[in-house]
């Protein structure tokens, strides 16, 4: 059923709307700068507690912790994540070219000042195969180790090691929390989820070539900068005739255990009350038997070692390396903090709450600065852990408490059980759902595209910065290439529609009413007037001829349908600067020539302010700018009644008239 209902009012010009209905004097306008330094500088104990909650979130949250409903998922979340941390952070210590002792520590220390620190309810923080691979990059370069280097040579190489990642953990700390200062969280809106999923896909690739040497038992010396993904491949590939079959046995022992029951915790996730832990379970099979049977001795697989029970003592990096590292440590960063906040938003969105991105800078960077203390070497958010903590019913940031206990346990006491725990094999392939991103947006899928074949031909920090530079060229050509249509109305109502998509909207006779869907800037002035230009019919010859007409007096005869009035809707130009602002006064100029009106609607206030600072006003009536197309419309119809079918501008007459609008 539809009914119509007929609305009567005043036709509002923006003068006369805001004299009706303005807001008088702006708040805190003559309010000095001194009072409004002084008023946010003020000390007091409110004032003190609300920076305590707001710099150190653990405050705000645990009043608020709801124990019976919260701890239970919150515990298992944080116990099954903990037992992951275990064999993931020893694998990911591999990447990093360290040994796997310290990606415990990465494991641990990170996660307890997250908690403390981080606004993100299901982030799990710890190692990060990417991070590990960028930093074992930084490692490998500092730190070249000779294929056959043992003993007291091989101690001090290690020592060494694990300075530079721990100096590039303390330099990545100390940038992000230099950004915090500078409040540039706002960064993290460039990184679009197209950039984030092929980014983290085709990382994936980088991950997995660099342990194929491991899976096959060759010491290999590790390649760095673009294109290192094929020159490992090529290398691989020369030495498999030296492949160890024990360890390619292990290897694909591990995976064919792993593969399908990772599938069966992904599957049936949500009747699991928590996901089967086959990683620790693997770990545990695999230190057993290879005890039992002397791989080590008999088939010279590699494996752990010693792994010392403690915590480590604090120490200084290798500060003196800061120098070499910043390059890489720009990247490094920016990848880490990227991926952090990226996981936040995405998992904060699903469960209706918001991060705070500065505060995750401020978060990221006391861990890695604090952390670089205790010998561990970058961290950030974590994929699979961060995945496997919501799914597993982890509400608060209270789950990283069991997590680093899980952790805790092991450094402290069952450690070195895992002398005999053959090194850790692990690969993973995150793989998009590419036709359905096609069929949403073609553009996204070329981002993608891109951002992909980016990281696996040339490297991940190369690879995301071309990303996301492309991400922001294809924003500025759409801004650039923005439409500019012609409206028409539907019978009996206010409304307007482009006519070439709506068949049953209906040109007003003698007006033509344009919009266009963009900002007006430097970048896209030309394309504007071309297309206002096409849209009139107006080209230098003509404007010439109708120019020529007038200045001689000759007046002709005007049809009903030829243009008197030009419409400009502004209601999607989000903004104008000064090169927009110009052109608007030289599409003026160059319709008063032809003896056309100009006419606005709906501008918002920062357009309406930069059109008028910009002279707009010394071009057209100030009664031509309206608050509705309709409104517009309504007046220059009633004008064209009084005036009949001139196309000269006559004197204006005060808008006393009224509207009809049609709901």
């Amino acid at each position: 059923m539809s009914a119509s209902v007929a609305v009567y009012r005043n036709i509002f010009t923006e003068d006369r709307f805001k004299q009706s209905y303005g807001t008088g004097v702006k708040t805190g306008e003559g309010e000095r700068l001194r009072d409004k330094v002084f008023k946010r500088c003020r000390c007091s104990q409110s004032a003190f507690l609300h920076l305590l909650k707001e710099r150190v979130p653990i405050f705000n949250w645990l009043p608020r912790y709801r124990l019976k409903k919260w701890i239970l998922g919150d515990t298992v979340a944080g116990l099954t994540v903990g037992i992951l941390h275990i064999p993931q952070g020893m694998a990911f210590a591999l990447l990093t070219s360290v040994a796997p002792i310290y990606g415990l520590y990465t494991s641990f220390f990170p996660v307890v000042l997250y908690m403390l620190f981080g606004t993100g309810r299901h982030v799990s923080t710890g190692t990060f195969a990417v991070v590990s691979l960028m930093t074992g990059s930084v490692v490998e370069q500092l730190v070249p180790v000779g294929l056959n280097s043992s003993g007291a040579e091989a101690a001090d190489i290690e020592a060494q090691r694990i300075g530079v990642a721990s100096a590039v953990a303390f330099l990545s700390g100390i940038m992000m929390i230099c950004m915090f200062s500078l409040q540039l969280g706002f960064l993290s809106t460039y990184l679009s989820e197209p950039i984030v999923k092929a980014f983290t896909s085709a990382a994936a690739f980088h991950v997995t070539v660099s342990q194929l040497q491991s899976m096959l038992g060759l010491k290999l010396s590790r390649h760095t900068g673009p294109f290192s993904l094929f020159r490992t491949l090529a290398s691989v590939l020369e030495n498999l005739p030296h492949t160890n079959v024990a360890e390619l046995i292990i290897s694909f022992v591990c995976l064919s255990v792993l593969v399908p029951v990772k599938e069966v915790n992904t599957r049936f996730r949500h009747r699991l009350r928590t996901p089967v832990p086959v990683e620790i379970l693997t770990v545990i099979i695999a230190t057993a038997v290879a005890y039992g049977s002397s791989l080590d001795s008999r088939y010279n697989v590699q494996i752990v070692g010693h792994i010392p029970a403690g915590f480590p003592r604090p120490r200084l990096p290798a500060l003196q390396t800061l120098p070499e590292v910043a390059g890489d440590t720009v990247a490094i960063t920016f990848v880490g903090y990227a991926v952090s906040v990226s996981l936040a938003m995405i998992y904060a969105d699903k469960h209706g709450y918001s991060i705070h991105p500065n505060q995750e800078l401020l978060a990221h960077g006391i861990s890695n600065t604090v952390s670089s203390l205790f010998t561990c070497f970058p961290s950030s958010a974590t994929l699979a852990t961060t995945n496997i903590m919501e799914s597993a019913g982890g509400f608060t940031q209270l789950s990283g408490l069991f997590t680093s206990l899980v952790v805790l346990v092991v450094l402290l006491l069952i450690g070195p059980l895992f002398y005999f725990l053959p090194k850790p094999r692990q690969m993973f392939l995150q793989f998009q759902d590419l036709p359905d991103l096609w069929r949403i947006s073609k553009m996204d899928f070329v981002v993608w595209l891109v951002t992909w074949l980016s990281v696996v031909v040339l490297n991940v920090d190369l690879g995301l910065a071309i990303g996301v530079v492309f991400s922001m060229m294809t924003v500025i050509c759409r801004t650039q290439r923005a439409d500019c249509s012609v409206l028409g109305r539907a019978s009996n109502t206010e409304i307007y529609r482009p006519v070439h998509k709506h068949s049953k909207c209906y040109e007003i006779p003698g007006v033509k009413i344009l919009t266009y869907n963009g900002p007006i800037y430097y970048g896209n002035r030309s394309f504007f007037r071309e297309a206002v230009n096409r849209l009139l019919g107006l080209t230098p010859e003509r404007i010439r001829s109708l120019e020529k007409l007038q200045n001689e007096f000759i007046k002709s005869e005007t049809s009903s349908s030829e243009i008197q009035a030009v419409l400009i809707d502004c209601s999607s130009v989000i903004f104008v600067d000064v090169a927009g602002a110009r052109l608007f006064i030289q599409v003026c100029t160059d319709c008063q020539k032809v003896g056309v009106q100009i006419y606005l609607s709906n501008c918002n206030e920062s357009v309406l302010k930069i059109l008028t600072s910009s002279g707009l006003m010394n071009y057209i009536h100030p009664q031509h700018v309206f608050v509705t197309v309709h409104d517009a419309v309504v007046y220059i119809q009633q004008q064209k009644r009084l005036r009949g079918p001139c196309l000269f501008p006559v004197q204006e007459k005060p808008v006393e008239n009224t509207t009809t609008v049609w709901v």
